[in-house]
């Protein structure tokens, strides 16, 4: 691993859509946010709605009738893939803090490893968004012809510091927590009050202030009972509402573990600049987008990584930080065209919803001109 550490042995979950063609050429890669688990669609084994539902399935912007879709479950993650909540082998105990210290680098690695053992040489496109967008930028820096075509939505080749200060409060909340007790908590000793204030922290970084004003306004709430100092709007409960559902079902330590590698990523590291970091990708096209009003992945960071591409720009419309499941179909106008024209031929080289109330802008890049794709 990046920081030197050593895993005996991993999982990763995953899961398919569409076939795989018989040259393996019409593979897409989607690699998560920091929550999501791999069930972005619903399949035949698991029916229930995934957290990209409308974006991923026959006929849909990443038609499985012509794709081969891998959802990933990331490396550190407590959704099926090995992370901090599972099993040491060498103990029998949860890894929790004996965890090694986890890279995005390590989970673009671990990403290129599921790829090769499924006998796939090159995707036809890598998709990232968020964190998962992070993990993208990595493995493309790694196998820099490991995709024909990228599409990376509200990401970035490190982090800002206005996010890492949210996420630094978020985990100093879940290690303050008296029942998180140096990582040995277990079901009946949960973290929940940090957990819980963790996430809506997290919540109010997802949506602008103008946001939060047009859709709540000043409400009165009566889904909780009020308190002495508040839960008197329907913001405070709808904050509440997500903060219940979240707090256990994620694992605390897998949340301060992805939560930490986003703050430690830097693509550009050891380069003279992003240009640098990201010259020996090989792509045949690429579409970054972002979104104006996101504070977590401000969209100059998207931008800084178009240009570093090379790209054009139009607008399109949409609001606050999708993070993969705030992903609504007027997203699909942008990157739809892109996906529809990637055809299955390999290349022989060169390289909840949301409303609709604040503008776009998507940066598109065409590295190489391949009429076959």
């Amino acid at each position: 691993m990046k920081k030197g550490g050593h895993l005996p042995s991993f999982t990763l979950a995953y899961e398919t859509w569409g076939k795989l063609n018989p040259d393996r050429s019409n593979a897409v890669l989607i690699l998560s946010g920091l929550s999501p688990n791999a069930h972005a669609a619903s399949n035949e084994k698991d029916p229930s709605p995934g957290w990209w539902e409308t974006m991923i399935g026959p006929g849909a912007p990443i038609d499985t009738n012509r794709f081969h879709v891998i959802g990933l479950n990331s490396l550190g993650s407590c959704k099926g893939s090995t992370g901090p909540a599972s099993a040491n082998p060498e103990t029998g105990k949860p890894y929790r803090l004996d965890f090694p210290d986890l890279c995005v680098e390590d989970i673009a690695n671990s990403a290129h490893m599921l790829v090769t053992h499924l006998g796939i040489e090159q995707l036809c496109t890598m998709v990232g968004p968020s964190m998962g967008g992070m993990s993208a930028l990595a493995y493309l820096q790694q196998n820099p012809q490991g995709a024909r075509h990228f599409l990376t939505i509200s990401s970035s080749s490190n982090s800002a510091p206005f996010s890492i200060a949210i996420r630094s409060l978020q985990r100093e909340l879940i290690v303050s927590d008296p029942a998180w007790n140096e990582g040995n908590y277990d079901d009946k000793h949960w973290p929940v009050k940090g957990m819980r204030m963790a996430r809506k922290l997290g919540m109010l970084s997802y949506r602008s202030a103008e946001e939060w004003r047009t859709r709540f306004g000043r409400r009165k709430q009566d889904y909780f009972p009020t308190e002495i100092f508040g839960m008197n709007y329907e913001v405070e409960s709808y904050l509440e509402a997500a903060a219940r559902r979240f707090v256990r079902s994620f694992d605390p330590c897998s949340y301060l573990y992805l939560s930490r590698a986003m703050d430690w990523f830097d693509i550009a590291d050891g380069y003279a600049d992003l240009p640098s970091a990201l010259a020996e990708i090989s792509l045949n096209t690429a579409c970054v987008i972002g979104v104006e009003t996101d504070v977590l992945f401000p969209a100059y960071q998207q931008k800084e990584i178009a240009d570093a591409l090379e790209t054009w720009r139009d607008n399109a419309m949409a609001s606050g930080h999708p993070a993969a499941v705030r992903i609504s179909s007027n997203f699909s106008s942008l990157y739809g065209p892109q996906l529809a024209g990637n055809v299955t031929a390999r290349s022989s080289g060169g390289s909840p919803s949301s409303r609709v109330t604040c503008s776009t802008t998507a940066w598109r890049t065409s590295v190489i001109s391949d009429s076959a794709e």
